[in-house]
Parts: structure tokens; sequence; C-alpha cells
């Protein structure tokens, strides 16, 4: 598992689906997806998308390029599929949160580990801080 694991992380931007991932661990297809949700607690195609929105999260707060080529650079298809994956992982738009979030000045393993996209709540979005103002504070969403 782990090196199928190590080889998205690794590929991330790189086509790979379940039979070619489930060669790698030398297991059969559904018993990788079976085996790799439950050590790792998502299926593997969930993970990928992880680790691909977790890059562009990186790229569109410090690069200049398009949220259409940072797209494809981490591996996306589609542009709209890349939207939707991200709002529900980030829980904002690229485009938004390219404006709220701006480079981070913090040692790398710092930064890579605060803005890691997480199933888990809250969403990178919400610790962002909100320019206008509108946005409630963390505290007072957990208040809710």
């Amino acid at each position: 598992m782990l090196r199928a694991k190590d080889a998205m992380d690794r590929s991330y931007a790189e086509p790979l689906d379940v039979p070619t991932l489930a060669a790698i661990a030398d297991v059969s297809e559904a018993h990788f997806i079976r085996v790799f949700k439950e050590t790792f607690g998502e299926t593997p195609h969930r993970y990928l998308q992880r680790r691909r929105v977790e890059r562009a999260m990186y790229l569109l707060r410090d690069s200049d390029s398009s949220v259409t080529d940072v797209c494809f650079d981490v591996g996306f298809n589609s542009l709209g599929t890349f939207s939707r994956t991200f709002t529900a992982i980030v829980g904002v738009t690229p485009s938004e949160y390219r404006k709220r979030a701006g480079p981070i000045r913090a040692p790398t393993c710092f930064t890579m580990a605060w803005s890691r996209p997480s199933s888990r709540v809250p969403r990178p979005a919400e610790l962002l801080p909100d320019l206008a103002g509108t946005q409630p504070a963390l505290s007072e969403k957990r208040s809710e």
C-alpha cells in the first residue's frame, strides 16, 4: 500500500488508475481499494484528488500561472472537474482562494502541514483571513 501511495505522491500529475496502482501494490484491484481505504481512511481516487488539490493550492498561492494552467499542471483534464473538486475540498473556488491567500512566509514544513486539505473540519479556506470582514471567526463557527 505504501508503494502505491508513494507512487501517487510522486506522480500525482500523471494519469493514474486503479489497475496500475494495484499492480504497484501487487494485489487485486478490489483488494487494493478496500485495503487502501482501511489503511489511509479514503479511497485511492479521493487521496489522489486531495494530493492534486494540495499542489494546486501551493501553485495558486505562489505562482502567477492562470487557474487553467494550474488545473492541467496538477493532473486534472477538465477545468470544471478541477473547480468542483477544489471547492469541495477547500471550501472556496480556486479564484477566490487565490484572492484570499497570499504567499505564506514560514518554513516549508509548517506551511505544508497548515495548508494541507483534509476531510476533517475546518477546511483550509476557513483558516484564511477574510478581506471583506464578512466571514465569522473560527471560534464563532464552533459555537454554532
